[in-house]
């Protein structure tokens, strides 16, 4: 039995000594490389801060205490050290298995739950200020990344902290990585604070001087308060200080004796103190130390090599990577045409742009808003912007959509991966919400590909189109479709009809559509009910000719979509409709109005949601019977009359 395993709650590590804490850092290495290498997930940022969670537990006492973590996509140790690290961390990220991130929920250990960046400072200063207004004495402890303070909302919580409370830990885990390198000023300035040659040679200076007297040792050792000061009177003071935190640092992050050494000084602070920590991303992991980029958050993979588990034989390349090689082929051909992305050069595909076309293409950090409103300022003087962005993410920039955007009319292509289900990262990562928070401002217009090569299209079409254009796609796999060699501009709002049908009339967006083409078939060949398909591909403007059309001539309509049933495509036909004064039996087909949890696949989670495709068929034959008996009784009716 492994130390690890002795672990049942915190409390159990305040009676390690040293050498087994070393240990059950590497029990907690190993058991986060194994379960990542079957599962995926995050695996670089947990191992970097294996040492730091130890440290935090050893000191503080959670739940009592709070943990803030920013992100969260780092508490893997933090769960395995709180009770978490059974059955249902072998199955993280699985069905029925733990959250990838943490959630108030899952554990009291988990005070806030996170998935996206920035939240944690914020979040930490409201529970202290909480706490100072009841008069009680627990800790809060906000754990941030270095990439967390390109984050707008981070630099306004840092704005704040000194004016709102005197007792604020926060821990600052500095690895010059978010997802990709960190890049701006903030980067630039925390290197600076790190190698600057005349702080490091007074520091040593001033420990030569403390060891000649007595107890001087000791004071470098537990708390090196002259850091600070020494730095102060030579040096421009931090950016932190001048926020009003104290500032001690650079630490190493992975010595868990200093770590705990600085944590217990920090708990005795009676202003609020940051502790700026270097760590090492993916630190005992060799593949994950060479490629901290693709082992931020990886499928699953082979321990020995670092190579993805093989996929099966044929199968598709994924939605991202198709829509980079494609803008690659046409910004090579527009120089004007100019990629942005926020902090997720791969996981959107623009990492492809980033190598063939580098001048064309800008990471902003974690920082939405900004990517947004550059994107703009680049629209009014000439660029072509393809603003490559989460759904789930793009949330936080609805302000300057609607007030930047879509009111200036600026023709600038956003495209939003990630739209409909992100199955193993959950609620907070589902892009399941845009078309209701989009189909209602003025002059966006938002289509959805049902395969790749109408993803090519609908890029080059948002590429001529003189308007705000809202491209979503899903994660994982496309269809296997073969992308033309030149693509073609849509008709903006024009539906296409796959399969006519008379009985009943699938109206379905992007996935949706394979789904309701062998809906379709099955209806016709079990029932003989003559269903046909539009591959809708706007979500707005409707195709309301054709729609009304469908409408007119049809006994039922189904509408299809990755996105909550509230607000989404179905009420824009069923708006659509009651305008035109036409009453036809409607089916929606969409999530339901709760957060979807995390599974191990799109189908888990369907089945599990009452979507899979043996429950849709019975609920759409069913209410094409219920209609049809309706007509027959309505046709009685006016006999006898």
């Amino acid at each position: 039995m492994s130390i690890l395993d002795c672990i049942l709650e915190p409390a159990d590590i305040k009676l390690l000594s040293p050498e087994e804490l070393t240990t059950l850092a590497s029990d907690m290495r190993a058991k986060i490389i194994e379960v990542t290498s079957n599962n995926g997930g995050h695996i670089g940022p947990n191992l970097g801060v294996v040492e730091l969670t130890i440290a935090l537990h050893k000191v503080f006492d959670s739940p009592r205490d709070r943990l803030v973590f920013d992100v969260s996509h780092q508490g893997y140790g933090h769960k395995l050290l709180t009770g978490r690290g059974g059955k249902e961390f072998a199955a993280i990220r699985r069905t029925g298995g733990l959250s990838g991130f943490l959630t108030r929920s899952e554990s009291p250990h988990d005070c806030y739950g996170a998935g996206h960046a920035g939240t944690a400072l914020s979040a930490a200063l409201g529970m202290a200020v909480a706490r100072d207004n009841r008069g009680s004495s627990e800790h809060i402890v906000a754990i941030i990344g270095d990439g967390s303070l390109t984050c707008g909302i981070t630099m306004e919580a840092l704005n704040n902290v000194a004016v709102n409370t005197s007792k604020l830990i926060v821990v600052l885990n500095d690895n010059e990585w978010s997802i990709a390198k960190n890049v701006g000023a903030v980067a630039k300035y925390l290197n600076e604070l790190i190698t600057n040659p005349l702080y490091n040679k007074i520091d040593q200076d001033v420990k030569a001087l403390l060891r000649k007297f007595p107890g001087g040792e000791t004071v470098i050792q537990k708390v090196k308060k002259a850091k600070k000061e020494t730095k102060d009177f030579l040096v421009p003071s931090s950016l932190f200080e001048t926020y009003g935190l104290r500032y001690i640092g650079p630490i190493d992050g992975h010595n868990i004796d200093d770590l705990t050494q600085y944590l217990e000084f920090a708990k005795q602070s009676e202003t609020p103190i940051l502790l700026h920590l270097l760590t090492e991303k993916g630190k005992g992991c060799d593949i994950a130390i060479k490629n901290p980029e693709k082992f931020h958050g990886c499928s699953p993979f082979d321990i020995a090599t670092g190579a993805a588990k093989p996929k099966k034989p044929g199968s598709p390349p994924n939605y991202q990577d198709v829509f980079g090689q494609t803008l690659v082929r046409f910004a090579k051909a527009d120089p004007n045409v100019v990629g942005i992305t926020a902090a997720m050069p791969p996981g959107t595909g623009l990492n492809i742009l980033a190598k063939e076309v580098p001048g064309q293409f800008f990471d902003v950090g974690i920082a939405e808003e900004h990517a947004v409103i550059f994107a703009c300022g680049m629209a009014t003087n000439g660029l072509k912007p393809v603003c490559a962005i989460y759904s789930t993410f793009l949330q936080r920039a609805y302000d300057p959509i609607v007030h930047d955007v879509c009111l200036q009319d600026l023709p600038i292509v956003f495209c939003m991966d990630r739209a409909g289900l992100s199955p193993n990262d959950g609620p907070t990562h589902h892009g399941l919400f845009d078309i209701a928070y989009l189909r209602c401002v003025p002059n966006a217009i938002l289509m959805q590909p049902s395969n790749e090569d109408e993803l090519a299209d609908m890029l080059w079409t948002g590429l001529h189109t003189p308007h705000p254009t809202f491209i979503r796609y899903p994660r994982g796999a496309a269809t296997g479709v073969a992308i033309k060699d030149e693509p073609v501009s849509l008709e903006i709002g024009k539906a296409d009809t796959l399969i006519a049908g008379e009985d009943i009339m699938f109206w379905a967006l992007g996935p949706w559509v394979d789904e309701a083409l062998t809906l379709a078939k099955k209806l016709r060949e079990r029932e003989g009910i003559d269903a046909g398909v539009v591959n809708a591909r706007f979500a707005k403007p409707l195709d309301r000719n054709l729609l009304f059309e469908n409408a007119k001539n049809s006994r039922l309509l189904v509408t299809m979509e990755d996105h909550v049933i509230s607000g989404g495509f179905g009420s824009a036909v069923l708006e659509a409709l009651q305008e035109a004064g036409l009453s036809v039996p409607m089916e929606r087909i969409g999530w339901p109005d709760r957060y979807i949890d995390h599974g191990s696949s799109v189908d888990d989670l369907r089945t599990a949601n009452g979507l899979s495709n043996d429950a849709l068929y019975r609920r759409i034959l069913g209410r094409f019977r219920q209609g049809a008996a309706t007509r027959l009784q309505e046709t009685r009716e006016a006999l006898l009359k």
